[in-house]
């Protein structure tokens, strides 16, 4: 394992670990809203790392990255895609794969939009939301609507007791008590108004959806109860390139739910999304 500090956009540290083959396709894994690049661990752990150069960050504002508490900090775009962008540059990423869960697909669509689509393979939408703010009422449930504004609270009683919440509804069936440990502890350092930051976005990356040309994967759990499955009907319905894996009694975590299938899917989806962002022989030969 290698830990890489990152300058990110404005100045912000973002701590980012490596595991697995460094000539390997690098996998770039975007935790979500209040979490960590700790969740990812059965995605390091496992057969990933034997072929794949698998890399995790810690958002701004999450984990062990730097946690400025200025809203101009994370309602800015430009920002989180800049993030993005530091990382592929600073790590030389070959056309990695990047892998956005929940709000991380806000940031995956943040750095489109802003950097194109030139650097990378393709990309991996897990239970991930791409609409937030007044339009986003038919695509988030009740998971998200009763837990994350009491998490935004300053009240440490009101503020601990909604993660406890917030991580029972990320999952269908209970976490182990080890994992549920884990998590609760890496949520709680995030600071409650970085969370609310995050949330006072407006955003409808639809017009995103429509541009994009490398080969998308949508991995939705059918029982998600944060983000609704019509999520990932939305993404589908407006990405040409998308092809959707359905998670059957799956909550909102499919990577952490459903491991073994999600790490075998991941990794064929980015082997043939490798291979279409190389140019053919008969392209190479035309090139003057």
């Amino acid at each position: 394992m290698k830990i890489h500090s990152v300058q990110g956009a404005g100045g912000v540290k973002l701590h980012v670990r490596e595991w697995g083959q460094p000539g390997g396709i690098p996998l770039l894994l975007i935790h979500g809203w209040s979490q960590s690049l700790l969740c990812w661990t059965k995605q390091h752990e496992g057969e990933l790392q034997d072929q794949f150069r698998v890399v995790a960050v810690d958002l701004r504002g999450h984990g062990m990255s730097e946690a400025p508490l200025e809203a101009e900090q994370y309602v800015d775009g430009d920002k989180w895609a800049d993030d993005v962008a530091a990382i592929i540059n600073q790590l030389t990423f070959d056309k990695p794969i990047l892998v956005g869960w929940s709000y991380g697909g806000f940031v995956v669509s943040d750095y489109v939009r802003k950097h194109g689509q030139n650097k990378i393979a393709g990309i991996n939408f897990v239970g991930a939301a791409v609409v937030l703010g007044e339009k986003a009422s038919p695509f988030v449930g009740p998971g998200f609507q009763e837990n994350v504004p009491a998490a935004c609270e300053a009240d440490l009683p009101t503020n601990i007791a909604a993660i406890r919440r917030f991580l029972r509804a990320l999952v269908a069936e209970p976490m182990s008590a080890d994992d549920f440990e884990v998590a609760l502890g890496f949520n709680m350092v995030v600071h409650p108004q970085v969370r609310a930051f995050l949330i006072q976005r407006e955003l409808d990356f639809v017009p995103i959806l429509e541009s994009i040309e490398v080969p998308v994967l949508v991995t939705h759990g059918r029982s998600d109860t944060l983000v609704l499955p019509a999520m990932a009907d939305l993404i589908r319905e407006h990405c040409k390139t998308a092809q959707t894996s359905w998670y059957d009694g799956v909550g909102h975590a499919p990577f952490l739910e459903e491991p073994e299938r999600f790490n075998r899917e991941l990794a064929r989806f980015a082997r043939k999304a490798h291979i279409l962002s190389r140019p053919s022989k008969d392209q190479t030969a035309t090139r003057p």
